[in-house]
């Protein structure tokens, strides 16, 4: 028979001890319950499984500011608290990062208002006034962040704000939700969020009335995919990334850079005498004269990443730096070509094909910001798993520059060479998919 931390057996069900123990060892207790009499409903309810960060802080407060790490459970609990005050019949507001997000999130997700109303209580959504209604009256009216200027006017009991630090607006949005918030005795307003080092959160956590709590990745584990957060840990692992994202902790990181002068100069080293894959990634120009065409040559062997040649080129022509490309992919006898597609399209395809690439050519698009595509590759760095190793004793000087001013705003320029590094370390070490392949270099 098995038995919890107060020592009691899983056929006795004392529910009020059994709420008391960590969520993985009453899940456990659950998972081992045998076969017979039913447990209470009660083990179905939220307040049975809610974590300490869940739970709507106790005292006088204004704002509850919840910061947590990805499927920290930030959304379910934000649900849960405006749930239960939209019992009253009160008239609430919803604010995400975008429209979209407030209803495939907040209202329709998994872990949103429909999802977890409780039966005979599920709130309905009209979609031309953008409108959630319960049976007993209560209302909660979707609002994007990239439009503060639509919360000038409406008036609310409570709102729930999630993801702040992902809105385009955050202070600006912030600003007139709380001057909506004039209805009843008491206003209160929730934000959930992943923490991110920007001003507006930093404000906001110097507020009096404010209440904070805090939850990791790893405290809802129970409620996530087995391999989700085995897997975050092998790639983003003792790095900043990981404290911010999976730990829930506002990183303090004054320049913002993702790589630092330090980090760089530790990664320099030797090759290798052989690889398991060799890539050649290309962040190409559209144009003769214009940005230069970065092209980066990269291997790996086991999880480290190598870093073999910066072979960017300024001033060629599109069939120019093509060729270059063929002749570099030739050298190496690289097994494949990772070419962005944003400029060009299949234009880029044909251009490598007629210059005489006869490996497989991905074409990949730039569907987020430079800095939310580098941060995985520069956690590599920060792990230790990214060497550099030139011919001779020289250092990739001009891709290290831009790779410390990559994001920052700093460069002044397009950072072609680090857009090409991106993709190319990506490829074979953050979206790897390919079988080891053996090949002397």
């Amino acid at each position: 028979m098995m038995t919890g931390p107060a020592g009691i057996g899983a056929q006795n069900w004392n529910i009020n001890s059994i709420a008391s123990w960590p969520p993985e060892e009453r899940q456990a207790w659950l998972d081992n319950l045998p076969r017979g009499p039913k447990p209470p409903d009660r083990l179905k309810e939220w307040g049975f499984w809610i974590n300490k960060a869940q739970t709507p802080p106790a005292g006088d407060w204004h704002s509850w500011l919840f910061l947590g790490g990805r499927g920290a459970g930030k959304t379910r609990a934000g649900a849960e608290w405006l749930s239960a005050l939209a019992q009253r019949g009160v008239r609430c507001a919803l604010i995400g990062a975008s429209l979209h997000d407030v209803r495939e999130v907040m209202i329709e997700g998994p872990s949103g208002l429909k999802s977890t109303a409780s039966k005979g209580n599920r709130p309905s959504y009209e979609v031309s006034r953008k409108r959630l209604r319960w049976p007993n009256g209560g209302v909660a009216y979707a609002y994007s962040a990239e439009d503060p200027e639509s919360l000038r006017g409406p008036q609310f009991h409570y709102a729930w704000a999630d993801e702040f630090c992902a809105w385009r607006h955050p202070a600006e949005t912030l600003a007139m939700l709380r001057m909506g918030l004039r209805l009843g005795e008491k206003p209160r307003l929730c934000l959930t969020t992943t923490p991110k080092p920007i001003t507006a959160l930093r404000t906001l956590m110097m507020e009096g009335g404010l209440a904070i709590t805090r939850a990791a990745t790893k405290d809802n584990a129970e409620n996530l995919a087995p391999a989700f957060l085995e897997g975050l840990r092998g790639l983003y692992g003792g790095t900043r990334l990981a404290a911010q994202e999976l730990e829930g902790l506002v990183v303090d990181d004054d320049n913002r850079a993702l790589w630092r002068a330090d980090d760089l100069g530790r990664c320099y080293g030797a090759r290798p005498d052989h690889f398991e894959e060799v890539v050649v990634a290309v962040d190409p120009s559209a144009t003769a004269g214009g940005d230069a065409c970065g092209i980066v040559v990269a291997g790996r062997l086991g999880q480290r990443g190598y870093v073999l040649e910066d072979a960017t080129v300024s001033g060629f022509s599109p069939l120019g730096w093509a060729q270059k490309v063929a002749s570099v992919v030739a050298e190496y006898e690289a097994h494949r070509l990772i070419a962005e597609a944003n400029q060009g399209g299949e234009m880029v395809r044909s251009l490598l094909a007629m210059s005489g690439c006869d490996v497989p050519i991905e074409l990949v698009h730039a569907r987020s910001g430079k800095r939310t595509r580098a941060e995985p590759v520069a956690a590599l760095y920060e792990q230790g798993r990214v060497s550099h190793c030139p011919i001779g004793r020289g250092r990739f000087a001009e891709l290290d520059e831009e790779l410390m001013a990559l994001g920052s705003g700093e460069l002044g320029k397009s950072p072609d060479r680090a857009d090409a590094l991106v993709w190319a370390l990506g490829a074979l070490l953050v979206n790897a998919k390919a079988e080891p392949r053996l090949r002397r270099v």
